[in-house]
């Protein structure tokens, strides 16, 4: 999958819509974060998000960004201010994940014409979220809530919102996800785990990279059997 290096808004959504999975990079420091995407992209998966909480994130996202250029769609996660996401779009990141809503940050990475994945919960947060602009609403902590189950009752009431559950999100579950309506699923230390990261096992990871991406074809190879 190729992109341009200029991506519009819409290009950037379509674009993590289309790899169906989003790594969330969680590690303790900058270079075990460059390192963890690195073997994220061996394993095929085009898209990861680095965590405001790695150290030195910011610079982490500069080097990835300037290392992978136009080969990968690059996100900030646990943003928690609009100070914050600008930083980080700055540094490159193309969409925006936070754990919960905050419309000022909403509105902050809108005027950059980014994508904007905030977190809720709750039946109003979901609509709340979109319809201050959200691209996708993040689905947070989904898995102690029901986890594929509740993202199919949500999708009752509300077909048209775009959704992307967070925890609960495992090779056993992810393609559950994907069957229950989410559009993505993102999922941290199911693959990028800390024990891999310790180790020095980042082929571990790239191993999982493809057992994600096997999952997320064979489930969307089901739904369009099950449509047609």
């Amino acid at each position: 999958m190729i992109r341009s290096k200029f991506m519009t808004r819409e290009q950037i959504l379509s674009f993590i819509r289309d790899v169906g999975i989003v790594p969330v990079v969680r590690t303790p420091s900058a270079e075990s974060a460059i390192k963890a995407i690195d073997a994220i992209y061996q394993g095929g998966i085009r898209a990861a998000e680095i965590t405001m909480t790695v150290p030195g994130a910011v610079k982490a996202l500069e080097k990835v960004a300037d290392a992978f250029g136009d080969k990968l769609v690059l996100g900030a996660g646990t943003v928690l201010d609009p100070e914050t996401a600008r930083v980080c779009m700055l540094a490159g990141a193309e969409f925006v994940v936070t754990p919960s809503l905050r419309l000022s940050t909403v509105e902050m990475v809108k005027r950059y014409s980014k994508v904007i994945i905030p977190g809720a919960l709750t039946p109003t947060e979901v609509v709340t979220a979109w319809e201050a602009g959200s691209d996708i609403v993040k689905i947070f902590p989904c898995g102690n809530v029901g986890g594929p189950k509740y993202i199919k009752a949500l999708k009752g009431p509300f077909p048209h919102i775009e959704m992307c559950p967070t925890g609960g999100v495992n090779l056993e579950t992810a393609g559950e996800f994907l069957k229950a309506g989410a559009c993505a699923v993102a999922v941290g230390g199911e693959l990028v785990d800390g024990k891999s990261i310790k180790e020095g096992r980042f082929d571990v990871i790239e191993q999982k990279a493809r057992q994600y991406l096997e999952v997320i074809a064979k489930a969307r190879a089901e739904i369009k059997a099950a449509t047609a």
